[in-house]
This record gives structure tokens, sequence and C-alpha cells, in this order.
């Protein structure tokens, strides 16, 4: 059952979780940025992982902005600040790509597949290949800000976790950090082999931008068209003593035969 509410209240943890709920304690006060949020679906996990966290959750789409706030209050979940806004490299306004539709054979009335696409660059011919159910029709103008930019405005210094799934924006996002990126402890992001938006960043492009500012990857599970990354800053584990470069790959790598599949006893 592929719905909204299952994703939500699963008790089966997300490999990103299992990975935060090795280096974070549940009690931790940590910040935490879902940026590209759709529904809101990822925070309000986040928010029930750690009751204590703070965190900002960016989605520019009127109609999604609506169903995060839904979410929010269908959930009771008080640590979430929803912000509607588009974070890339530059401050100001950009056209936005508006996906819609929904695969064939889907009963579920729940969950609405098509909106999870929308993108700040335009859908290439390999996407509408790849997806032929995914409809653009229409784009609007939202307003822009950069990482940097928000997070001087809010007195934030330093942020734990970012979950990041843009639609291949990812690099435009992580530059527009300038200073502030090398106050992110941990990055999970969508990452693409083929071009899927016209422009992006592809897989060899946000390693080798996350390598050379001082990031380690420790998951990847981007085997064909694409996938996900987790990304750990070196300043981080260095300072937390998790220990070498070495060691936290092969920590991370076996972290599915030390974990049980449950969420039980860590929401409990």
């Amino acid at each position: 059952m592929n719905t909204r509410q299952h994703y939500i209240t699963s008790s089966e943890l997300q490999t990103q979780e299992k990975i935060l709920n090795s280096i974070f304690s549940k009690m931790d006060s940590i910040i935490i940025f879902d940026i590209g949020a759709c529904e809101g679906e990822s925070s309000v996990l986040y928010s029930r992982l750690f009751p204590n966290a703070t965190i900002y959750t960016f989605e520019p789409l009127p109609n999604n902005f609506t169903l995060v706030q839904n979410n929010i209050q269908q959930y009771h979940t008080k640590n979430i600040h929803p912000i509607q806004l588009c974070l890339s490299d530059k401050n100001g306004e950009t056209e936005f790509y508006v996906s819609s539709g929904k695969p064939e054979n889907t009963a579920d009335e729940d969950w609405n597949y098509g909106n999870k696409s929308s993108s700040m660059l335009p859908p290439t011919s390999k996407n509408k290949e790849l997806h032929s159910w995914i409809k653009f029709e229409d784009s609007i103008t939202v307003k822009t800000e950069t990482l940097e930019t928000f997070c001087a405005a809010t007195k934030i210094s330093k942020i734990d976790f970012i979950h990041m799934d843009v639609q291949g924006a990812e690099l435009m996002v992580l530059k527009g950090a300038n200073s502030m990126l090398q106050n992110i402890n941990a990055i999970w992001l969508e990452v693409e082999a083929v071009e899927l938006y016209k422009g992006q960043p592809l897989k060899n492009d946000i390693e080798h931008f996350l390598a050379q500012n001082n990031f380690i990857k420790i998951e990847d599970t981007v085997y064909t068209t694409a996938g996900d990354q987790f990304w750990i800053n070196n300043k981080f584990v260095n300072e937390n003593k998790l220990g070498s470069k070495l060691f936290v790959q092969k920590l991370f790598s076996r972290i599915k035969f030390f974990y049980k599949k449950t969420r039980r006893k860590i929401l409990n």
C-alpha cells in the first residue's frame, strides 16, 4: 500500500532515518531543513523521530504548500516551520515548471504522484520518455532565496541535516549555501545519472562539488537513472570522533544489518 498515510505511519525506517539515528540521539535539539518538501511527508517523519528538532520545511508551490500545512495539522506536529519559498543560488524570482499526472493502474487516491516532479528547470525529452505519465502543462513564478540569505535572516548558524529533493536543482541550492555550507553536518539528496531536466548537474557533478567541500559520501543508491546519496561533513566526523573516513564508510554501509526494521522502539 503506497499512500501518504502509510508512508508517514509505517513502522519501517527509511535508509536516511537509520543513518540519522546512528549519529544523533532521539532527544537532540537538532536543526533539519526539508528542501523541496512537496507535501511535507518527510518533515512529519523527522518530527516524530526527533521530537526536540526544529524543522524548516521549504515548498514553493501554492497547492503543495497547502498540503504541507494540512499534514502538519493532521499529524499534530509542533516543531515544523513551513516556509513557502524556493531555495536557489540567487535571490529574486524564477520560473517554476509544475508537474502533474498519475501512473496507470494506480488505485491510491491519497497520494498525488504527479506533484513530486516540479522543478526550477524544464524537463528534457528523456524525462518524458522515462515517465510518460508525468505532465508539465503549466509554469508559475516563485520567489527564490539562497540558503545563506535565509540562515542569516533567521540567525541560524548551523544545520544538522538537510533532506533535499529539488528535481535537478541540487547544485543550485548547494552553491547558494556559500559560506554556510561548512556549517551543514549531513545532507541526503536525490541524484540523477541522466539528464532529466535541462542543464541539471549529474552524479559526477554533485560528487565533485561535495567532495571538494570536505564532505564524505557514506550511502549511494544511484544505480541506473536516479537514486539518493547521503553525505556527511568531515569536520562533523572529526569533531564528534566518529572515526576515520574509511571507518565511517564501512559503518554506514552496514547500517541495515544493525537496525531493526521498525520505528516502534524509537518512537515510543
